[in-house]
């Protein structure tokens, strides 16, 4: 139970004083228009008001980045110039239609037009065009957007009843499917995660280290080429574990890596690791689930040992909209899991038994940061 008073609740602090009086002035019609007015707050005005467009335009803009992601055009673009002909050919649109797309990627930089009749990359498309994390997931965002087509009834229901996006992670939900389709989406995105502590950890200090959900064994790969003497592991479902199988298969890493199959749900973390790590695996589970893993991870390890997490956490400064609202709504429609910050896996690595949480810097925390707890 809560340990805050009644009157503390209904007594507001100070912070609560001052988003009150912020927001009596700036829902204040007479406020903006005397604002917009105003030299000295004029441009302040007008980013106020680029951003409320921005919430009202945004599925807009993804719709846009999604015709030039899915059709090929970033690809077709990055080639090299070409001429308003040639790009009308390769989408197979009407002239008007290639106006209309080309002109409205060029508002969100995906591309540019330096002189008449030819057409490139602008210097947001020349950056995602070398993503290829980022563009699948913009091509995978399509189910998303039909879940949340109609928010107010993805709401109104228990997250993932019904919706796509249960229905492609059937891991998240402990059901029977195909691992292939979600496997591929993991082994695109993940690496923007674990790039993110790839030559920012010491794994060069440990002699075992099991990847729990490890997939294809990307990440594990990536260590191996870090680390040259430490022995690997990766423990995740047989539908995934194979995949693994099949990279190292007549590789030098064959005889360095062990696969794992099952389900850290039913089944115990294999022993004998002192590094275990969990990346882009813990915010994918509700609490009873996650605190579950962490205390087996806890079991698992001997005295000394450590646990390596990474993954996008909430309240990220100057990244918040990407915690609790993009991750948020996604994991909701997905049925599974939940954003949570710093603070909160913190909190229930110590309920699991872990001391001595500390974080490492990561370069982008918007794509993950990353926490090592201590048995």
């Amino acid at each position: 139970m809560s340990n805050i008073k009644d009157s503390e609740l209904t007594t507001p602090n100070w912070r609560t004083r001052w988003a009150l009086c912020r927001n009596r002035v700036l829902g204040s019609q007479r406020f903006q228009n005397w604002a917009a007015k105003t030299l000295i707050f004029r441009r302040i005005a007008r980013r106020k008001a680029a951003g409320q467009f921005h919430l009202i335009a945004g599925f807009v803009y993804t719709q846009i980045t999604y015709v030039f992601v899915q059709s090929g055009l970033i690809d077709f673009l990055r080639e090299g110039p070409r001429q308003f002909d040639d790009v009308a050919e390769f989408l197979g649109f009407q002239r008007e239609a290639t106006d209309r797309i080309l002109k409205a990627g060029a508002a969100l930089k995906l591309c540019e037009s330096p002189q008449y009749d030819l057409w490139l990359l602008g210097e947001v498309g020349a950056a995602l065009s070398v993503n290829e994390g980022a563009m699948a997931m913009v091509r995978h965002h399509a189910l998303l957007y039909r879940d949340m087509a109609d928010p107010m009834a993805l709401l109104s229901r228990q997250g993932g009843v019904d919706s796509e996006l249960s229905q492609f992670w059937t891991y998240a939900q402990d059901r029977e499917g195909g691992a292939t389709p979600y496997s591929e989406l993991m082994q695109a995105t993940q690496p923007m995660v674990w790039e993110q502590i790839i030559g920012r950890y010491s794994f060069r200090q440990h002699r075992k280290m099991l990847d729990i959900g490890g997939g294809s064994g990307a990440f594990v790969e990536a260590v191996a080429g870090t680390a040259p003497r430490i022995e690997l592991g990766i423990f995740d479902l047989a539908d995934v574990a194979h995949l693994a199988e099949a990279r190292f298969a007549n590789t030098p890493l064959e005889k360095r890596v062990t696969i794992h199959s099952g389900s850290f749900r039913a089944d115990p973390i294999p022993l004998g690791y002192d590094l275990v790590t969990l990346i882009r695996i813990l915010h994918d589970h509700n609490d009873d689930v996650a605190a579950q893993l962490l205390k087996a991870v806890y079991e698992s390890l001997a005295v000394g040992g450590r646990l390596l997490i990474a993954e996008p956490m909430a309240e990220t400064r100057l990244a918040e909209g990407m915690g609790d609202a993009y991750f948020g709504m996604y994991l909701w429609a997905m049925g599974s899991g939940r954003p949570r910050s710093s603070t909160e896996n913190r909190k229930m690595l110590k309920n699991a038994g872990f001391s001595g949480v500390k974080a490492i810097n990561t370069p982008l925390p918007i794509i993950a940061q990353a926490l090592v707890a201590h048995k």
